[in-house]
């Protein structure tokens, strides 16, 4: 989750695919601002260099910072595969996005796309599940940041639940008192990002054992399904590039060719610090909080884990800041246009706070920290929940491309691809695509009693 999925729009904060921005406007309207096939149109001045920086960072995210742990622990060595599996599907997946994206400028994202496909039930289909994806991931996310300050002070779960907790009512605080990141801290927040990545593999791999990797898959072959569950999290993303479309100089050329730099990078990247983590850390990797603290230490020392726990928090009140206030909009905009209650609607005007919005996603994020704190499951089903949406999002995104793509083009036939990839996705969720699939049925139930 990039701001994984919940990201930076060209109007401010967004909730990636949803097209809602701190300026308002909720999506998805048939041919809003698309203008038609964006194939060779100057629109706008990004440049290719632009427009890949600005993709990494939005799939980048915090995720990254536990999730090769996590994906140890289910699958061990054999979880490298789950992560190969997922930069290999990313490869359909930022070629559709790159298509529909070109084809159609707009920035409405997955959202306008369903709608165009499927009708306003799709595109309200989306909207709940977006909306709902954030209090479950940015419970996770806290948890993330908190285990990184557990592991540098010598805390426990307390120590963890307490920062997590703190982070999410700093994060509320400052949205209800209006202060967002704007674009350009949260692109500062991915250039850190990068950078606590690259120092902790450099400074552990000559640390390395070749001989962690055996057994190679000490769960079952099976397992490698269930690591990539979880790692869907650190790649979704890949539909904000359609956003920014319109900023090309040439769309048509220019995006296919950032998305395609852009999955060089992150599988790169990611594939790194997956390594590492088994390599280095070996069966330990499984009960660590804090990864990346971890392989840092191995060249630093102990003291490494302060510096990287630093990092974490910032990384993560940054990124549950673009959470709260993308789904805070979106939650005003969606209760403004009829897709949710109105009473949701107030602060939805341009320049105003949605406080209401915010509201609802901070109660209900604080309602799932608790309840996984109390049931003492971890963040395992928080993830899980959250990209059980994610994938849901994707097949209504990947379905609409097929039906709006040309027959024959490169664009479709990567749409079919990644219908097929995803699919398989969805059967890694396994009993939590029941959540996204009662968020579909509850908002195709309240639109049905709307005129």
């Amino acid at each position: 989750m990039s701001v994984n999925g919940q990201g930076v729009g060209a109007a401010g904060p967004a909730v990636q695919g949803t097209g809602v921005g701190a300026g308002g406007g909720a999506g998805p309207r048939a041919g809003a601002g698309t203008g038609g096939d964006g194939a060779g149109r100057a629109a706008g001045g990004l440049t290719v260099p632009q427009g890949t920086a600005m993709y990494v960072g939005a799939v980048l995210g915090t995720g990254v910072i536990a999730l090769p742990a996590l994906a140890a622990k289910a699958a061990g060595p054999a979880s490298l595969l789950a992560w190969l599996a997922l930069v290999v599907v990313s490869v359909p997946l930022a070629a559709t996005f790159a298509a529909l994206g070109a084809r159609y400028p707009d920035a409405g994202g997955v959202a306008t796309y369903a709608m165009r496909a499927f009708g306003p039930r799709a595109s309200a289909v989306v909207g709940w599940c977006f909306y709902l994806a954030v209090p479950t991931g940015a419970a996770a996310a806290a948890h993330f940041g908190g285990a990184y300050v557990a592991a540098a002070v010598g805390g426990g779960a307390t120590t963890t639940t307490v920062t997590a907790a703190g982070l999410m009512v700093l994060v509320t605080v400052a949205n209800a008192a209006g202060l967002r990141a704007t674009g350009r801290l949260q692109f500062g927040l991915a250039g850190l990002l990068v950078a606590l990545l690259l120092v902790a593999v450099g400074l552990s791999l000559p640390h390395a054992h070749t001989a962690n990797l055996h057994p190679f898959a000490p769960h079952g072959w099976t397992s490698i399904g269930s690591a990539a569950g979880l790692l869907v999290w650190s790649f979704a993303g890949w539909e904000a590039i359609t956003h920014l479309a319109g900023e090309f100089r040439r769309p048509s050329r220019d995006l296919p060719r950032a998305a395609g730099v852009a999955v060089v990078v992150v599988g790169v990247l990611y594939l790194l610090v997956a390594y590492a983590v088994v390599t280095v850390l070996g069966p330990s990797a499984a009960d660590s909080g804090a990864p990346l603290g971890d392989l840092m230490a191995r060249g630093l020392g102990g003291g490494a884990r302060v510096l990287a726990a630093v990092a974490a928090v910032l990384l993560t009140a940054g990124t549950m800041n673009a959470y709260y206030a993308g789904a805070a909009n979106l939650g005003a905009a969606l209760g403004r246009d009829g897709a949710l209650p109105g009473w949701l609607a107030a602060g939805s005007a341009p320049g105003r706070t949605p406080r209401r919005s915010l509201a609802v996603v901070s109660g209900l994020g604080f309602v799932s920290l608790l309840t996984t704190t109390l049931a003492g499951v971890g963040t395992q089903p928080l993830v899980l929940l959250t990209t059980g949406s994610f994938v849901a999002v994707y097949a209504v995104g990947v379905g609409a491309a097929v039906r709006l793509l040309p027959r024959g083009s490169k664009g479709r036939v990567a749409a079919v691809c990644a219908l097929v990839a995803v699919a398989a996705l969805l059967a890694t969720a396994g009993v939590y695509l029941l959540w996204p699939l009662a968020i579909a049925a509850a908002a195709l139930t309240y639109r049905s009693g709307r005129p």
